[in-house]
Parts: C-alpha cells; sequence; structure tokens
C-alpha cells in the first residue's frame, strides 16, 4: 500500500509543479496548438495555446512509478515495465505528430501511414513481449484467452500456437489502435480526457488492489482467484497515472493552459490498452471507460452515415462538438461528460465485484 500512495503522490507533485515550468519553457519557444477551422468558432481563441503537455503527464507517471516502487522496497514487475513502454512508445509517436503541427504551423502532423506504423511498431512489440517473462506460476503478463472480467475458457491458441500468437498480435493491436484514438478523439475541451482519464485509472487502483488481495499465488488460493501475474505492480503504476493526469487536469481544466496534445491522448489510450491486457480486464475496460467508447463511436457512425446516405447524423463530430453546435457551453459539457463518465467506472465497478461475489463466494 506505501507504494500505491507513494506513487500517486509523487506523480500529483511532479504534474501540478512541473506543468507550469513545462508552460513557461513551451511559451517561450512559441510551440502553441493551431486549431482546425472547420471546427466551433469558440475554439479560436484558443490557437496558440501551449500543447505537447503529454510529455509531463509521462515523465510524471515514470517518476512517479519508480518512487512508489523505491518507496515499497520492490522492483517492477515486467507487467508495467511493458505498460510502461507502451506508453513512452505511443508518446513518442503523438510528439512527432505534435512537433511537426507546430513546427510547419498546421493541424495536421504526421502522414496517416507512419502514424499507423508507428503506433503498429508499438503495438507489435508489446504483443510480442506480453506473452513472454512466465513467473513461477508460468503466467505470462498478456493471456491467449480473451477477458471479460477476467480469462475466459475462449483461448486463442484454438487454432494452434503460431496462429495465436499472430492472432493475439493482432488483438492487442486492435485494442491499442481503438483506445489511443478513443482518447485522442476525446482530447477536444479542455479537461475533457484528462479529467476522465483520472476517473478511470483511478478506479484501475482499486481493481489492482482487488485482483491482488484475491490473487491465486497467495499461499491459500480461493475460489474465484485472480490468474493475473502482477497485480500490486499494476496498482502502482495505475495510481502514478492517476496522479499524472490529476495534477495535469489544475492546469488543463477551463481555461487550459496547455493542452496534451497527441503525446499525452495515445499515451493515456496506450496505458488504457495496455492495463486491460495484462490485467485480464479487456471488455471490462470498455464498459468502465464507456466515455471513450461512445465518443469514437460517434465518429465512425457520422462518417459510416455519410458515406452511406449523404448526411450527417451529429451536426459536428466527435460527439461533443455536436453538444458545442447545439449551444452548450464548455464547461456544462465537459461537467456533464464526466458524470457520464463516473456512471460508467461505478457500472464497471459493480460488474467487476458482483462477478467476484458470484465465482467467488
Amino acid at each position: 500500500m506505501i507504494a500505491i500512495v507513494f506513487a500517486g503522490g509523487t506523480a500529483l507533485f511532479v504534474s501540478l509543479f512541473g506543468t507550469p515550468l513545462f508552460i513557461r519553457f513551451l511559451t517561450r519557444r512559441h510551440y502553441g496548438q493551431f486549431i482546425r477551422h472547420d471546427g466551433p468558432a469558440s475554439h479560436h481563441v484558443k490557437r496558440g495555446t501551449p500543447t505537447m503537455g503529454g510529455v509531463i503527464i509521462i515523465v510524471a507517471t515514470v517518476t512517479g512509478w519508480l518512487v512508489g516502487n523505491l518507496a515499497g522496497e520492490r522492483r517492477p514487475h515486467m507487467s508495467s515495465v511493458l505498460v510502461i513502454g507502451l506508453m513512452i512508445g505511443l508518446g513518442v509517436v503523438g510528439f512527432l505528430d505534435d512537433f511537426i503541427k507546430i513546427r510547419r504551423e498546421r493541424s495536421l502532423g504526421l502522414r496517416p501511414i507512419w502514424k499507423v506504423l508507428g503506433q503498429g511498431a508499438v503495438g507489435v512489440t508489446f504483443g510480442v513481449l506480453a506473452l513472454q517473462f512466465a513467473d513461477g506460476h508460468g503466467w505470462t503478463p498478456g493471456s491467449h484467452a480473451i477477458s471479460l472480467l477476467r480469462d475466459t475458457h475462449i483461448t486463442l491458441l484454438a487454432w494452434g500456437t503460431t496462429v495465436g500468437l499472430i492472432l493475439f498480435i493482432l488483438w492487442a493491436n486492435f485494442l491499442i489502435t481503438a483506445w489511443s484514438n478513443a482518447v485522442n478523439l476525446t482530447d477536444g475541451l479542455d479537461g475533457l480526457a484528462s479529467g476522465a482519464s483520472v476517473i478511470f485509472f483511478g478506479s484501475y487502483v482499486l481493481i489492482g488492489i482487488w485482483q491482488f488481495n484475491q490473487w491465486c499465488g497467495a499461499t491459500i488460493a480461493a475460489e474465484g482467484c485472480y490468474t493475473v501475474r502482477d497485480p500490486r505492480d499494476l496498482a502502482v503504476l495505475a495510481s502514478a497515472i492517476t496522479g499524472a493526469a490529476f495534477g495535469f487536469l489544475w492546469w488543463n481544466a477551463q481555461p487550459a493552459r496547455i493542452f496534451m496534445g497527441d503525446t499525452g491522448s495515445l499515451a493515456l489510450g496506450g496505458a488504457i490498452a495496455g492495463l486491460s491486457i495484462v490485467s485480464r480486464t479487456e471488455f471490462l475496460a470498455a464498459l468502465m471507460g464507456g466515455l471513450f467508447v461512445i465518443i469514437l463511436l460517434s465518429v465512425v457512425i457520422q462518417v459510416a452515415g455519410f458515406k452511406m446516405t449523404g448526411k450527417r447524423v451529429f451536426k459536428m463530430a466527435p460527439l461533443h462538438h455536436h453538444f458545442e453546435q447545439l449551444g452548450w457551453t464548455e464547461v456544462t459539457i465537459v461537467t456533464r461528460f464526466w458524470l457520464i463518465a463516473g456512471l460508467f467506472t461505478a457500472a464497471g465497478m459493480g460488474l467487476f465485484y458482483a462477478e467476484w461475489v458470484r465465482v467467488g463466494v
């Protein structure tokens, strides 16, 4: 528990007090956000606001994670190492995207093909490594089994070892791409993505603690215990990400003094995907991160609907811009979307506990 507290506290401190220093650095370098011309008119006043704040989120997360493990007198295990690597890798892709936008003074960064290739390279590396590093129980960070609230009996190994590995890598990359794009699309209003991330990762601290307390690796394995490789390690990491996002939110809330940019949104999306895979809660994460999923689906529906009918389903996509066009204020939209994120998280936590009660009692 000491490691979890120190991880969150350290990350919060670094993010809260490091962000204004980073803002001053970005301002001196004139690294400001460019706003798309077809976006809501109210967003044009945000032009020039420092971006790439995701750098601070990543730095604060890594610092908190390391300090938390030192305080707990323990070494990080491979599950959290892989998620940290995934987070940093996607953060680098996002950083390149943000940097190109700034240097070329346009709202478009990396070409789509290079962005996809970058995300794919990071995702494939994570997918391959997630099935390595078996512990004394033979458990690896990732699993061939499809997981709902825990691993199910549906396994990708049914098609053979080689095909199972390929399918796992494809599945992991699908989750990584989906989550990174979902958070990226959500990051369209001041504080929306960072606040929703605090809610999501905060809940995963509790999931990690619960999985550790009901861990099959304990001396007495109980019915319904969890076969997650490093649950306490994941709780420490989730605490660090929560603290980092919380501290950043102080400066990112409306009116934002800094944006996380693709650096932050891709990194946080990767962390969600990585946590869901190594904690064996892939479909539970989709419920708990329901706000991100809805916003992603609003873009899919808008594009598909327009191609099929020539008409737009929403006034503008992603969904939060639709409500802006309806006349809702930015603060109203963000606050209500946070509430929706909280409801999804509460539903997910309730389902997670109910499943344990059904199986473990």
